[in-house]
């Protein structure tokens, strides 16, 4: 390491391009030798020998191109060992006699040959129906969205163990019934649809909102799920009815997004919807969400990315906070728990509740939800209860809550907001 910090500076910079890179190099390997497994393990190599070589040579003007690279080697030293014989994708098997050029070859072939997008074509192969639905999403999160399984497990309600059991049970059988990395068609896809939707707003959601760590956003996550959304809508037939979902979504993805920039302040400190700047959001994304919720609408579906996008506009046409219509969000969201019943609906609907008929509406809707167990350690329910005793003027109880809050949450910025709102609430 350079006395001058610069070794630790280019580090940095590697592990920066790798974080970028990391699925789509995945996602181009595993096209080639169907093993997620070995993909991963191509892949981490790849990053090893940037850590050895850019330090001296400096990071090249195409990173990725320069990973992938490595990793083809990588994987066609592995390849010529007779343990991986076994395992390599059908159109790079060869007889013994042939040569490495012929085999390199064979994995150019199949790696540069446009099966479609890689990375979907890695989250259509994770959402395959022999996997579970949960499964399926624990995959496509660890493998494509680069989450820990601590994170994916938090986004789920569920343990690290069980999220991690259910990685390695799915990737064995992808492995077992040697699937091709690639987009299906027609019915097929259809199927896997619903699933594949799932993952890619969780990962927005990660980038969104960040589970754990320093950051409150990921704004490079959330961007990638945006760029799969869309690459997703223009694989969809126009007429169909499930592309009325998958526009939702996209709506869904790019509205959100627009205020990403307002979300955090100078310091990176939380700033909620109710306090942020407008003029921050951004007003083509604003508008490419108003398109796309428009498309949906107009096929006559109702789902639930159709309703949550439509949420989602509902503050995007309030030219301030004051002027949200809080009784619309509420009804969208009565309808929604009915479409897509679930704990965490079911708290959304009762903070628009809060806002639309008064703090107490919001606090019966808390005490009337049938699974709170599920929350217990969900670090929104009690932020949402202390918010709602703070608004009626209950500030002793709403501190206890603000205090519970940030003691649940993992991510430090949202944990300091969360202390100054129990700070706030006095002694």
């Amino acid at each position: 390491m350079a006395a001058d910090g610069t070794g630790t500076e280019t580090d940095r910079a590697i592990e920066a391009v790798f974080r970028i890179e990391r699925a789509r190099l995945i996602g181009g390997l595993a096209r080639s030798v169907r093993n997620i497994d070995l993909a991963e393990e191509l892949a981490q190599d790849a990053l090893v020998a940037a850590l050895a070589e850019w330090p001296r040579s400096g990071v090249p003007a195409n990173p990725g191109a320069w990973l992938m690279t490595v990793a083809k080697r990588r994987a066609i030293d592995a390849i010529r060992r007779d343990r991986m014989r076994e395992r390599k994708h059908e159109e790079i098997a060869r007889t013994p006699d042939e040569s490495a050029d012929d085999v390199a070859e064979a994995i150019e072939a199949a790696m540069d040959d446009d099966l479609g997008d890689e990375l979907l074509g890695l989250i259509f192969t994770a959402c395959h129906p022999m996997l579970s639905s949960s499964a399926r999403v624990a995959l496509t999160l660890r493998v494509v969205g680069g989450l820990t399984t601590d994170e994916i497990a938090r986004a789920f309600l569920s343990s690290e163990p069980t999220i991690a059991q259910r990685i390695v049970r799915a990737k064995k059988a992808i492995v077992k019934a040697g699937l091709r990395f690639e987009v299906p068609r027609g019915a097929e896809r259809a199927a896997r649809l619903p699933a594949v939707l799932e993952v890619i707003y969780l990962i927005f959601n990660e980038g969104y909102a960040a589970t754990a760590g320093d950051d409150l956003v990921r704004p490079r996550l959330a961007q990638e799920a945006q760029r799969l959304g869309r690459i997703l809508a223009a694989l969809m037939p126009a007429d169909s009815p499930d592309s009325a979902e998958v526009l939702g979504l996209l709506a869904l993805m790019e509205i959100q997004a627009s205020r990403l920039e307002a979300r955090t302040g100078p310091d990176g400190a939380l700033i909620p919807i109710t306090e942020q700047d407008r003029a921050r959001w951004d007003h083509l994304l604003i508008r490419r969400g108003f398109d796309a919720l428009a498309r949906a609408e107009a096929l006559g579906a109702d789902g639930p990315y159709v309703l949550q996008a439509a949420l989602a506009a509902c503050h995007a046409r309030a030219p301030s906070a004051a002027e949200t219509d809080w009784p619309r969000i509420a009804t969208l969201y009565d309808r929604l728990r009915i479409m897509m019943p679930s704990p965490v609906v079911d708290l959304n609907r009762a903070v628009a509740h809060s806002m639309a008929f008064g703090p107490d509406a919001g606090l019966r809707l808390l005490d009337g939800i049938d699974d709170l167990a599920a929350l217990r350690d969900y670090a929104p329910l009690p932020a949402a209860r202390g918010d709602f005793l703070f608004r009626a003027g209950r500030l002793a109880e709403a501190r206890i809550e603000f205090e519970a809050a940030a003691r649940l949450t993992r991510n430090s910025r949202e944990a300091a907001f969360l202390t100054a709102r129990a700070q706030a609430c006095g002694e």
